[in-house]
């Protein structure tokens, strides 16, 4: 396991130091700043796809209003709302938890209160983020009461080596995937492939290609800001090429392809009404609490809550082990420091975001690559979310940064976490096969939550299977059994009729 770095003083060096305990945890202002802007850029992106994902589908089953109560769907609101609460919480989670780990709209989570809760027939909008404000609530009783903290200090340290590997390969997946470097086949023949029908075809993978090399360059070269400097490099050739060769976006506003080798989310052009817009704030408070259960019934509400509570609270666990491990502040047991505090700014970020009407915000392991580029500390976490209030303003300045000049990051910081495999004992059956399923299911199957729960169930099975009852904690078996529920949600739903 990583060890702490090594404190290059023992004197602060003033107020901001000492709160934050840079130089005791090896680390610089400078290097927190620039880790935290490292952290914005790399999941910047959100500002962009939460509006795409929540703001284009209707309520009541598809026959009533876009998010905001409008006939019309309005991204720059939800665009605005989403920076605010991400920058808010992340802000919080430095200041708080002192960690370095920031917070934003939760992708997947988006996606099933778009698709699975405000689309279901009588439901509304605010109806819809009332239950992400259900569920964040309950977390947060969860974490004050101790009970979220007990569980994931109940899971054995070896499996939270192997959730940090499996997130490894699972945003570097997510790295090669976003920028076009793997993609799925129009003939589907396969499930994924190289570029364009096998071949890396397009300027922006030439882009991809040559930010992951200078940043690979620049880690083994050991040099400063390497990620950050190679996300800015690749930026500043995306607008050159955009502007000699008009490449133009991937896909069309409805998220239809139009042109195979274009640019897959952000447009890098220089924006034409400059850089600077006012924000559009009138999504927030946009909720009913209770107001789902009216609707489609208290058994149903719950069953949507307990779905979601489960994704947003093994989510963040693998994430924090992750990005603790990558920047050397776990324990001889695989925690973080402040773990309480991590917990508790976490679940209030998932009812604050249900409340600000952008779903549950959560943890992003894309706060890695901060960290990749030496963050350790909460500081990094207030530099990413003043850089996110900066951005309800400066929007256009951030839809300059392609997918293809951030995602090399998220490819080299998966290596710098994949390296903690070597802590696995891989001869012990017992610790080693639910291992080996949490860290190939989590990119397999794009989702950290199936990857810890395949590698909880399957390490309660081989315990009980061994006779090794008493080896196993309490809580670890009422997490798989959770996670036996989690996975068959469906035929559950069937059954009662949602």
């Amino acid at each position: 396991m990583t060890q702490t770095s090594t404190p290059t003083s023992t004197r602060p060096v003033g107020r901001v130091d000492s709160y934050f305990k840079i130089t005791e945890r090896g680390s610089t202002i400078g290097t927190e700043v620039r880790g935290g802007l490292v952290t914005f850029f790399t999941m910047s992106y959100i500002i962009v796809l939460n509006p795409i994902i929540l703001g284009y589908v209707q309520d009541d089953g598809g026959t009533g209003n876009f998010l905001g109560g409008g006939a019309e769907p309005n991204v720059a609101a939800i665009a605005a709302a989403t920076a605010l609460i991400a920058g808010l919480l992340s802000i919080l989670m430095g200041v708080v938890a002192n960690f370095p780990l920031a917070l934003a709209a939760g992708l997947g989570l988006n996606a099933v209160v778009a698709y699975s809760i405000a689309s279901l027939p009588g439901m509304t909008w605010p109806d819809a983020m009332g239950i992400v404000v259900l569920e964040g609530l309950i977390i947060l009783v969860l974490v004050l009461t101790g009970f979220r903290t007990a569980v994931f200090k109940a899971v054995p340290v070896e499996l939270k080596m192997a959730i940090s590997v499996g997130i490894g390969l699972f945003i570097a997946f997510i790295g090669l995937f976003d920028a076009g470097f793997v993609r799925i086949p129009f003939a589907q023949k396969t499930p994924v492939e190289l570029g364009v029908a096998g071949s890396l075809a397009g300027w922006p993978l030439l882009v991809f290609v040559v930010g992951l090399l200078l940043a690979i360059v620049l880690m083994v070269r050991k040099v400063r800001g390497g990620i950050l400097i190679a996300i800015a490099t690749a930026t500043v050739l995306a607008v050159v090429i955009e502007a000699i060769a008009k490449v133009g976006p991937m896909k069309d506003p409805s998220g239809a392809v139009i042109n195979a080798t274009g640019w897959e989310l952000n447009n890098p052009a220089v924006p034409d009404g400059g850089i600077v817009q006012a924000p559009d704030f009138s999504l927030l408070g946009q909720f009913s609490l209770f107001g789902s259960i009216e609707k489609i019934g208290f058994i149903a509400v719950a069953l949507l809550v307990f779905s979601i509570m489960l994704a947003d609270f093994f989510d963040t666990m693998g994430t924090m082990v992750a990005v603790g491990g990558e920047a050397g502040l776990l324990d001889e047991q695989g925690n973080p420091p402040r773990t309480k505090q991590i917990l508790v700014v976490d679940s209030i970020a998932a009812a604050a975001g249900g409340a600000g009407s952008v779903s549950s915000n959560t943890s992003y392991i894309e706060s890695a690559a901060g960290v990749g580029d030496g963050a350790r500390t909460g500081l990094a976490s207030v530099v990413t979310g003043v850089a996110f209030l900066l951005a309800t303003f400066l929007a256009p300045l951030v839809d300059m940064v392609p997918f293809e000049a951030a995602t090399p990051a998220l490819v080299v910081v998966g290596f710098l976490m994949v390296m903690q495999v070597s802590g696995i004992d891989w001869k012990n059956y017992e610790v080693a096969i639910p291992a080996f399923l949490t860290i190939v299911l989590m990119p397999f199957t794009y989702s950290i939550t199936v990857g810890i729960g395949a590698g909880f169930i399957v390490f309660v099975v081989i315990k009980l299977a061994l006779g090794k009852v008493r080896a196993v904690h309490p809580l670890m078996w009422l997490a798989a059994a959770l996670f036996v529920v989690y996975f068959t949600l469906g035929p559950i739903k069937d059954l009662i009729g949602i």
